[in-house]
This record gives structure tokens, C-alpha cells and sequence, in this order.
């Protein structure tokens, strides 16, 4: 734990030390940049106030502006919200959107660990988190980030098996959201939240684990069925013991039974003798 806490430490420490280098570049704009800077300022102020609605710009809320002064970063990093001033000349801005995006991972074709291939998707969101790292270490973070969300997919999952993919989505959602946010530090870029959506199995895969599943159930079935008879020839056992140290108790089963029968309005009733009585008969 405090391995990791040092190395996420280290890892802020590095970003904190490339964003000030990038922003503090502005003296190295050299004696023909200085120039153009000073002719530029003059050209502005003896146009004014015409120059002065090409000097003031403007970005919202969740916007921040990265400007470029002779090509490099300008000292500050980024501004906004709200109003800043640029110079037409030799100044130029880059609006960068600082809401959280959202983006669907096209289904991947992922070879498991116990060779069943699946097909998954999933959700990501993230937010650039530096604008300047955003701007200046990655030509297009959007189209970074997705192709890496898809090759990460792919990885994660290739060291699961089945049975894992599908019972521990929330584990494998936070191993991605981890592997993302490492490798997309140096952009600028914060993986907030990864999900998993959906795990898409092969139709024979799925017609195979059905007839496994519906023959678990009837085998389950089956026990106790044969749980159920045992415990009701044991009672019948206990039953008959009963009955056995009182003969007039096996005359009351038999009125019960009449009854019962008597109340399903049979037309046929089978009244049954006692052996007994019949022996006696046969004697006279």
C-alpha cells in the first residue's frame, strides 16, 4: 500500500514538473521573437479600438484556452474561465473541453484463459484533467484513449477465464479503470469510471451450459425426490409401529379413509374387511 502511494506520489511529482517546463518556456522566444512580440503590442495599440475585439476573447465554464505565443506555451498554462487577451500577430489559442466524456468500447473478440471466445463492450468516462499535457504530449487524447480503452479490454480479460468474466465484472472494471488512468497520465487525462456492459457468449457455448444447467437441475431434483421418499417411509415405519400396539387405531384410519372418499362423491366405495372377520366366517 505505501509502495503504491509513493509511486502515485512520484507520478504527480513527474506531471507537476512537465507542466512547468512547458509553461515556462516563454523566455526562450529569443531576440527576433522579442521583436515580433514588441511590433506586434505597437501594431495593436495604433489600431485601437478596432484591434481590441481581435485581443479579447472569451471561454466558458468547462472550457480552458491554451495559447501559443511564437509557437510555445505561454507562461500561466491555461486560462479561463472568462475573459482573456491575446495579440493578433503572434499569439494563438486552443479551446479544451473540460467535461466528463463518455464512450461505448465496440464489441472485442477476447480469447479467455480457458480458450472460450466472447465477445464483451463496456463504458468509459473521462475528463481532461491538465489541459496543457493535453494539448502539448498528444496529438488527439479522444482517439487515444478509445484505442487504448479497446486494447486494454482485450489484455484484462485474456487473463480471466470464463467463470471470472462473468461473476467478477466489478473487480475487472476497476483492474481497467486503474491500467487506464496510469497510462493516460502523461496526456492530461483522468479515467474516472470503466464498466462493463455486456459479455456475449457463442450460441453453441450457450446451448452447451443450458443442457449442463438443466441437467444439474433435474440430478438436484432427483435427490430430493429420493430425500422425500425416505423421509416418508421412515414416518410410514413410525406409523405403522403405532398402529400395531393399538388395533383400534387401524379401525379409525380406515373410517378416515371412508370419509375422505365419501367426500370426493365417488360412485363406487370399496369398504375394506379385516381379515379377521373374514377367517371367522370361513370357520362357520
Amino acid at each position: 500500500m505505501e509502495d503504491g502511494r509513493e509511486t502515485a506520489a512520484m507520478r504527480e511529482q513527474k506531471r507537476k514538473d512537465r507542466q512547468i517546463a512547458l509553461e515556462n518556456t516563454d523566455s526562450d522566444i529569443g531576440l527576433c521573437g522579442w521583436i515580433l512580440v514588441i511590433f506586434s503590442i505597437l501594431l495593436t495599440l495604433l489600431t485601437l479600438p478596432l484591434s481590441i475585439w481581435m485581443c479579447i476573447k472569451i471561454v466558458k465554464e468547462y472550457e480552458r484556452a491554451i495559447i501559443f505565443r511564437l509557437g510555445r506555451i505561454l507562461r500561466g498554462g491555461a486560462k479561463g474561465p472568462g475573459l482573456f487577451f491575446i495579440l493578433p500577430c503572434t499569439d494563438s489559442f486552443i479551446n479544451v473541453d473540460m467535461r466528463t466524456i463518455t464512450f461505448d468500447i465496440p464489441p472485442q473478440e477476447v480469447l479467455t484463459k480457458d480458450s472460450v471466445t466472447v465477445s464483451v463492450d463496456g463504458v468509459v468516462y473521462y475528463r481532461v484533467q491538465n489541459a496543457t499535457l493535453a494539448v502539448a504530449n498528444i496529438t488527439n487524447a479522444d482517439a487515444a484513449t478509445r484505442l487504448l480503452a479497446q486494447t486494454t479490454l482485450r489484455n484484462v480479460l485474456g487473463t480471466k477465464n470464463l467463470a471470472e468474466i462473468l461473476s467478477d465484472r466489478e473487480e475487472i472494471a476497476h483492474s481497467m479503470q486503474s491500467t487506464l488512468d496510469d497510462a493516460t497520465d502523461d496526456w492530461g487525462i483522468k479515467v474516472e469510471r470503466v464498466e462493463i456492459k455486456d459479455v456475449k457468449l457463442p450460441q453453441q457455448l450457450q446451448r452447451a451450459m443450458a443442457a449442463e444447467a438443466e441437467a444439474t437441475r433435474e440430478a438436484r431434483a432427483k435427490v430430493i425426490a429420493a430425500e422425500g421418499e425416505m423421509n416418508a417411509s421412515r414416518a410410514l415405519k413410525e406409523a405403522s409401529l403405532v398402529i400395531a400396539e393399538s388395533p383400534s387405531a387401524l379401525q379409525l384410519r380406515y373410517l378416515q379413509t371412508l370419509n375422505t372418499i365419501a367426500a370426493e362423491k365417488n360412485s363406487t366405495i370399496i369398504f375394506p374387511l379385516p381379515i379377521d372377520m373374514m377367517q371367522s366366517f370361513m370357520k362357520h
